[in-house]
């Protein structure tokens, strides 16, 4: 089998002819440009194997998010005893690096309910975080604002071909503490 494959192949590669070049008809005429793109940021995202927790991070803004129901009972804007300990994490990854300035406290909601309802559940839910973490964070200069976008920004989407997904939705009801690094 070696033999005729090395055969074939030499005859090939001796062949006087070589393979023809297709012709460029003289009208095919015009200026190459150079394709310029923008650069888009990469952002990394690191989450909890449960997927209940994720950090973001792009340039120098961080991204902290619980999801509410690790913080909240379902519709409700109390938090649970357990919340108050992921709080004192998110609390301390704050103190930790934080640059100081602005810590917005962003509440998140997924599709269920109208609208309205969601963004006062959501604008609840922000300043329930707000008034736990005033204690917690203690940066010098950090001012917390708080506020609540019901489902206008979910994470991922709520319906995968025409589909409602229920893990999505999770992970769209969302609390999420956004600051500046220090570096």
């Amino acid at each position: 089998m070696f033999r005729s494959l090395s055969a074939a192949l030499v005859l090939a590669l001796s062949s006087p002819t070589p393979a023809p070049v297709p012709e460029v008809p003289s009208e095919a005429t015009g200026v190459v440009e150079d394709l310029v793109l923008p650069v888009e940021d990469v952002i990394g995202e690191v989450e909890s194997l449960d997927g209940t927790e994720s950090e973001t991070k792009q340039g120098r803004q961080v991204t902290l998010a619980v999801t509410s129901d690790v913080l909240f009972a379902l519709d409700k804007w109390r938090l649970t005893p357990k919340a108050r300990q992921r709080l004192e994490q998110v609390a301390a990854k704050v103190n930790a690096e934080s640059a100081g300035g602005a810590v917005r406290i962003e509440g998140h909601t997924d599709d269920q309910g109208t609208d309205a309802y969601n963004l006062t559940l959501s604008r609840r839910r922000a300043q329930a975080v707000q008034q736990a973490v005033r204690g917690m964070i203690t940066v010098p200069g950090v001012t917390l604002q708080a506020t609540g976008y019901g489902e206008s920004r979910p994470k991922l989407p709520n319906f995968v071909e025409g589909r409602p997904v229920e893990g999505n939705r999770a992970r769209n009801r969302r609390v999420e503490v956004v600051f500046t690094a220090k570096r």
